[in-house]
This record gives C-alpha cells, sequence and structure tokens, in this order.
C-alpha cells in the first residue's frame, strides 16, 4: 500500500509542479514554485488520510494541522508573489542568469515535486497508525505541532505589520519575536516539521519521516533560507542590519547580547 500510495501521490505532484512551471513561464515569475509547494501539504495530506485504513481521530488531527498549516504559508507567499510581480525573488533572479533555459527550470521544479512528496511522508505513516488511541508522544508532538503553526504565523503577521511603516525599507524589524531571533518564522517551520516527524514514530517506518526536519534544518540555515535572506538584508540595510546580526540570535529565540 505504501509503494502505490507514494506513486500516486508522486504522480500528482509531478502534474501539479508541471502546470506550476508553465504558468509561471507565461507571467515570467518563477516565484509561484514556493506557493504550489506550501500548498501540497493541503492536497497530499487528505489524500493519504482517505485512502488509508488507520485511526481516523489521529489522521484527523494531524491532517488538519498539516493543512492549517499549508494553506497559510501558502496563500502568505502567494499574496506575497501578486503584490511584488512581475519583480521576481532575487532567489529566482539569480537562477535565470545561470539557466537560460526555462527547461532547467522544469527539471527544477520536477525536483521539488520529489521532495514535496518526502515531506508528506509524516502524514502517511501517520495515517497509517491502526492503534485507536493517541500516545503520550502523539499528542506532545500535535500540541507541539500546533504551537511552531501559531509561532511562524505570529513572525509573519508581525513582519507584515513592520513592512507596512513608511521607514521599514531603511530600519530592521525588531518587534515581537523578531527582537529574539533574526529568523523566528524559519525557527518554527523546523520545529513544525520536527513535531511531524515525532508523531509518525509510533507507525511502521514512520522513523523515515526524521529526514523532513533534517532537511528542512539544512534548506533553512545552508541552501535558501537564511544565508540568501541575510545577504540581501545586508545590501539593503548596511550597517543596520550588521548590528542586528551582532547583537540577535540567528535562529533559536535567544535574549539580546
Amino acid at each position: 500500500m505504501i509503494s502505490s500510495l507514494l506513486l500516486y501521490a508522486t504522480i500528482i505532484a509531478t502534474i501539479g509542479f508541471a502546470i506550476t512551471w508553465a504558468i509561471s513561464l507565461r507571467i515570467k515569475n518563477y516565484g509561484l514554485l514556493d506557493v504550489t509547494w506550501s500548498y501540497s501539504v493541503a492536497l497530499l495530506a487528505p489524500f493519504y488520510a482517505f485512502l488509508t485504513p488507520g485511526c481516523s481521530p489521529r489522521k484527523l488531527l494531524i491532517t488538519t494541522i498539516g493543512i492549517a498549516w499549508s494553506l497559510r504559508l501558502g496563500t502568505y507567499i502567494l499574496l506575497r508573489v501578486l503584490r511584488h510581480h512581475p519583480q521576481e525573488d532575487q532567489r529566482y533572479e539569480s537562477l535565470r542568469a545561470s539557466w537560460p533555459s526555462p527547461f532547467k527550470f522544469l527539471l527544477f521544479f520536477q525536483l521539488q515535486a520529489l521532495v514535496a512528496v518526502i515531506f508528506s511522508l509524516p502524514f502517511l505513516f501517520t495515517a497509517l497508525n491502526p492503534n485507536p488511541t493517541l500516545s503520550t508522544l502523539e499528542i506532545f508532538a500535535l500540541s507541539l505541532a500546533l504551537l511552531a503553526l501559531i509561532g511562524e504565523s505570529l513572525a509573519d503577521l508581525q513582519m507584515q505589520s513592520f513592512k507596512r511603516l513608511p521607514s521599514s525599507h531603511l530600519q530592521v524589524c525588531q518587534k515581537g519575536l523578531w527582537y529574539y531571533s533574526r529568523h523566528p518564522n524559519y525557527f518554527f517551520e523546523a520545529l513544525l516539521w520536527f513535531a511531524f516527524a515525532l508523531a509518525s514514530l509510533h507507525s511502521t517506518y514512520g522513523w523515515i519521516s526524521l529526514l523532513c526536519p533534517l532537511l528542512m534544518l539544512y534548506f533553512l540555515l545552508k541552501v535558501t533560507g537564511i544565508p540568501l535572506t541575510e545577504e540581501h538584508a545586508v545590501r539593503s540595510k548596511g550597517d543596520a542590519y550588521r548590528q542586528y546580526q551582532r547583537t540577535t540570535s540567528p535562529f533559536i529565540p535567544w535574549f539580546k547580547k
């Protein structure tokens, strides 16, 4: 059953990301990739829940939290893309310079489709768990996921509120959670995937889900998260952001130096 469900999920994801690539090519904005990636959980999590024989309350809980995260983040990114269009995210502008052929982007989109399937694994394994009662670990994990969802949402709201200020382009956001971390949204994102992985550990093969938070940490800390975001922030805000870097924790919320 697992192999069949993963095959169907992969087909769904590759078709969805191919359509996104075609639309992105048409409007000349590859930022839609992040939107589709975020929305993928809202599609795959209920797909697994509907087709698996696991415990319904467990499936309902993790699927609901997964859909809430997916729709909130996907819509947040979509509105950001639309607000800045036709200006494209700097990450994709840089890739355009390296990949002039749109077909390289098609391969990149399909790679992201496979990554989306990997990140759907906690929902698959949790949905397959037939145990009728939630364990203490599962209750803790789902509570942690809910806390992380609230934290990430609050961080994004605080940043949106700051960006509405006329002087925001010259200053650094240090409101709320941003006072204690330079990237609280990334911290809670990583925490959320750690919680999803924990929720699936009592399922057969659930330990494979630990790949998700490890991959997320790698992406956030080493690839497209903090490195690119801070590079852009230093270019746009200069010494103000350098001072912020010297005094504020880069990831885990903590007290100022």
